[in-house]
């Protein structure tokens, strides 16, 4: 490093010093204002939501449109679609439903033009459905592993490209990632979904760097990694420490995070700060707190095989 870049360097730290005054300040003072009141409006906006015809999506769903969106729904559950299309009609919102193959590229990009013409340009997209299979490595077919990653990070890709590009022009838009914890530590019989999830985190902290960047500061991104959900998802785990979330709670927090532009959220809070156990224990011991003590393998071993699961029916999440 010469004299000039060393001057750059003690300028560029002293910046970030201050930045890092301020920013901390202003976290603080966000924590102690309630949410309702540094909350945006999303009256107008038109959010998709995919497998919102179930599960988490459905109440995703009912809860964009109470807030005034236009609701567009994407799914392979036609009478759930039709379903939730007509109760969110009735209560006076507006909802749009479409069969999608999320699975499908083509399938997504013919739809995502249907969309575009018949309701118009998306400016907030909840990449919100999923899938598992639940068996470990030697036992996954092939194609359950081609599925599960067509599902559950491929899509986010070519949904994202559907209707990125109105963002951009407008600089207006907001983008939610529904990852897990499973993509922040690995997870007994999900090689595949936990392999997806990690994915589907990486790809969208890229994203985020992307448009900072470039200066499209009006696109927000929500990453969300919740715990195991009480959805069906995963018939007959019991955790041992933590209790499943109820879908109410998370489909609640999923909102906040939109509505206060939260660039994270994690559910439930505690688990954000065990985590970095993960890197400050010595691996062995790392291991006999997941094995021992939180008995984390055990509990996926009592996933309940379904072969009738497999499906969008199997969606989402933790």
């Amino acid at each position: 490093m010469d004299f000039k870049e060393g001057l750059h360097f003690i300028y560029d730290s002293l910046i970030f010093l201050w930045l890092s005054v301020v920013y901390i300040a202003e976290s603080l003072i966000l924590s102690l204002i309630p949410r309702k009141y540094r909350s945006k409006s999303i009256q107008g906006e038109t959010a998709l939501v995919t497998g919102g015809a179930g599960g988490l999506g459905r109440l995703i769903v009912s809860k964009l449109a109470s807030l005034g969106a236009h609701v567009v729904i994407w799914d392979i559950n036609k009478l759930g679609i039709q379903d939730i299309v007509d109760e969110i009609k009735s209560q006076g919102g507006k909802c749009t439903g479409y069969i999608c193959d999320i699975s499908n590229r083509e399938d997504i990009y013919r739809v995502a033009k249907i969309v575009k013409m018949e309701v118009g340009n998306i400016t907030i997209i909840v990449n919100n459905a999923g899938y598992v299979c639940g068996k470990t490595f030697m036992n996954l077919p092939d194609d359950e592993i081609e599925k599960t990653f067509k599902v559950n990070i491929l899509s986010h890709y070519w949904i994202n490209k559907s209707f990125m590009k109105e963002m951009i022009k407008e600089n207006h838009g907001h983008i939610v990632t529904i990852a897990s914890v499973a993509g922040l530590l690995g997870t007994y019989n999900c090689t595949d979904y936990s392999a997806t999830k990690f994915a589907a985190i990486g790809y969208h902290e890229s994203l985020f760097t992307e448009l900072k960047v470039h200066g499209y500061h009006g696109i927000n991104t929500t990453l969300v990694c919740p715990y195991f959900i009480n959805t069906g998802m995963f018939p007959g785990v019991k955790p041992r420490l933590l209790p499943m979330l109820e879908p109410e709670y998370v489909a609640n927090e999923v909102i906040a995070g939109i509505l206060t532009n939260q660039i994270n959220v994690t559910m439930p809070l505690s688990i954000k700060y065990f985590l970095p156990l993960k890197s400050w224990l010595p691996p062995k011991l790392c291991w006999a707190l997941m094995y021992n003590i939180i008995k984390g393998p055990q509990t996926m071993m009592m996933l309940q095989k379904n072969e009738n699961m497999h499906n969008y029916d199997r969606l989402k999440n933790y």
